[in-house]
């Protein structure tokens, strides 16, 4: 849970000595309709992100962070590491878990076979090429499944792309371009089909009003409120594959 409050600080600390003694780098975020002051910590970036009122200073902000010392090492002692593309790794694709395997002699493209992936080439690019087939393969994979579920819908995507945005899986814009994280392609299909189905129900319908609701229930079949389910419970470990913290 998030801290907050909805007092002022002062303190005679200099801003760059405030923000030092903080563990973690911060980011600070005034909103013009915020009351409170508020504190997160992304474990994805692994930085705390605070909120706060329009005219609160940046040095007030950031003596009131340091004064939430003790929430904020729960929060990095809760934190799970990251899960870096290294030989030796298990990491989870299409709800599989495989073991990613460096063999100089092997070719550079990695390859799957059954539960491991395996890429030879240069030791210090093996995390790139690993990134590399991963996002390709999550690119070859969602693309087919925007076609099928487009024709269930009958509408078409204008284009379908992968990237990694932090806090979302997928987005769909008012010209029919469909953006999908690749680390659904880590994710059991169940999951991963549930999100594109969702994009392209927005094709149709860009709110969620029941008219989505049901468009994406049609797309889906039975099973949707267990995948958003799986994926809220799957979704930290999603992120951290590829990280190092």
């Amino acid at each position: 849970m998030p801290a907050n409050s909805n007092s002022m600080w002062s303190s005679v600390r200099s801003e760059a000595a405030l923000e030092a003694a903080l563990p973690v780098p911060v980011s600070i975020r005034p909103l013009r309709n915020a009351r409170r002051l508020r504190l997160r910590f992304d474990e994805v970036s692994g930085t705390l992100k605070l909120t706060c009122p329009w005219r609160t200073s940046r040095r007030a902000a950031l003596a009131w962070a340091l004064d939430q010392h003790d929430w904020i090492e729960a929060q990095l002692a809760r934190a799970e590491p990251g899960c870096p593309f290294e030989p030796g790794t298990l990491i989870p694709l299409e709800g599989d878990e495989v073991l990613l395997v460096w063999a100089p002699s092997a070719r550079r493209t990695p390859l799957r076979d059954g539960a491991t992936i395996c890429c030879g080439g240069p030791r210090e690019s093996f995390a790139r090429r690993i990134e590399l087939f991963l996002k390709r393969r999550a690119l070859a994979v969602m693309s087919r499944e925007v076609a099928e579920y487009a024709a269930l819908a009958d509408v078409t995507a204008r284009s379908v792309s992968v990237g990694d945005a932090g806090t979302r899986w997928g987005s769909c814009s008012s010209e029919g371009r469909i953006r999908l994280s690749w680390r659904l392609i880590l994710a059991p299909p169940v999951v991963r089909r549930y999100v594109v189905a969702h994009e392209v129900a927005h094709l149709r319908h860009l709110d969620h009003g029941a008219k989505f609701k049901t468009l994406e229930a049609r797309l889906y079949g039975s099973g949707l409120a267990e995948a958003k389910a799986l994926l809220r419970r799957l979704g930290p470990r999603l992120k951290r594959v590829g990280r190092r913290r």
